[in-house]
């Protein structure tokens, strides 16, 4: 069944998450965070929510940016990787427990993880990126957004 995008449907709503992703992105400029490490964010977060529109889009920006396929396949097993530094291995985690906050909150020990690399400004910027992106995965999944035909042979 093909659904209304929020945007159609709810177009003030959805500007709205369009804006907090804005200035997400602005603070990270701002706070001298890596565009590769909100890249990791988007993608492992997207993969682990099975939302393959996003996944399909961030992989795209990043290899856009910059990154190697090779890179870009190791994502989804960084844990066993020796492809990531310890600064892309704390966001990882970060990311994934955020995504997973149902776990059981942010543990300490991911928190002071992160902060032995960034500052705290810098984990908000972190963590608000990881809201953020799991915000449009969910628009995507509820909405059921498909990979453009364009992107599937390529």
């Amino acid at each position: 069944m093909t659904r209304p995008a929020l945007g159609v449907t709810q177009p003030e709503i959805y500007q709205a998450f369009i804006a907090v992703n804005t200035a997400v992105q602005k603070a990270a400029a701002n706070t001298g965070i890596e565009p590769w490490l909100l890249h990791l964010i988007n993608i492992r977060t997207s993969q682990l929510n099975g939302c393959a529109f996003c996944n399909d889009m961030h992989t795209r920006e990043a290899r856009r940016d910059g990154a190697t396929d090779n890179h870009l396949l190791a994502v989804a097993t960084w844990q066993e990787s020796p492809r990531f530094s310890e600064r892309e291995r704390a966001v990882l985690t970060l990311a994934e427990s955020v995504t997973r906050i149902w776990d059981g909150y942010l543990p300490d020990a991911v928190y002071a993880a992160a902060k032995d690399l960034f500052s705290e400004e810098q984990i908000g910027v972190l963590v608000s990126a990881t809201i953020s992106i799991n915000s449009f995965n969910r628009i995507a999944l509820a909405g059921r957004y498909q990979v453009p035909a364009k992107h599937r042979t390529d």
